[in-house]
């Protein structure tokens, strides 16, 4: 029997997998009592190759980010809901980015960073790429040196080491490394972005997705109060497909 596949990946930090694990055992097990077949025991843990697997036909639950579902995913792929993470400044389902420099960089807005280093995650980020450099050209600011880090916390990493001068990583995202990574101390929010749409579930099999979201929202109201708190994870939430599609791309993405 070939099983459908579920993974989680967007903040797949090695110390947060077994709450994920936790977190899938309860739709798992529901999707099962309500007789969706070919339901994965687990969830995949994803190296690389995230547009392929956002794309797979069997995929059940995933997770992605704003940017490649306006521009790579939306008809391929049904919205199940957004989970909330209770963000500061942000409502229900919404997430922003922080802008990370050095806590001794003297430089204290952000048009004073014209000409630094950028660490940046992937251009294919929302958080990290898309509302960042809309911010940017707000204030006529251009970069000197973009250098991709691949995630956020290497951008963050990047900052602290004197590679980059300035980061932009999503306030989860940062909110996980103030907690577990001793050496971001040294490291300081300039300022945020506007908040938008956070990262939404989404699933290949679009019948699933109304019982997926269901199982998921009560998944999360059901988990130990010990797992909700490190994911930092409130509640799922609907967001309309069309927020989604509504949000700003700097002007050079603009298609």
């Amino acid at each position: 029997m070939t099983r459908l596949v579920a993974a989680f990946p967007m903040y797949d930090r090695p110390e947060l997998r077994p709450a994920f694990d936790e977190l899938w055992s309860g739709p798992r097990d529901h999707l099962r009592a309500a007789g969706v077949e070919d339901v994965p025991d687990s969830l995949m843990v994803l190296e690389n190759g995230l547009v392929a697997f956002w794309l797979r036909p069997d995929l059940l639950p995933g997770q992605t980010c704003g940017y490649p579902y306006r521009h790579v995913l939306q008809d391929h792929v049904a919205l199940v809901g957004t989970p909330d993470f209770a963000l500061d400044g942000c409502g229900p389902g919404l997430y922003r980015s922080a802008w990370i420099v050095s806590g001794d960089d003297p430089r204290r807005s952000l048009s004073d960073f014209d000409g630094a280093i950028l660490a940046c995650n992937d251009q294919g980020s929302q958080s990290g790429h898309a509302a960042p450099l809309v911010a940017a050209e707000r204030v006529g600011l251009r970069f000197g040196v973009t250098r991709l880090s691949g995630a956020h916390v290497a951008s963050a990493w990047m900052v602290a080491g004197d590679l980059a001068d300035i980061a932009r990583l999503d306030a989860l995202s940062w909110r996980h490394i103030r907690r577990d990574d001793p050496w971001a101390a040294g490291l300081r929010v300039l300022g945020w972005t506007e908040p938008t749409p956070g990262l939404p579930f989404i699933t290949a099999v679009a019948p699933n997705a109304p019982i997926l979201f269901d199982s998921l929202a009560c998944a999360i109201e059901g988990m130990p109060d010990a797992s909700r708190s490190l994911l930092t994870l409130r509640r799922g939430v609907r967001i309309d497909p069309a927020a989604y599609l509504a949000v700003s791309d700097p002007v050079g993405d603009r298609r």
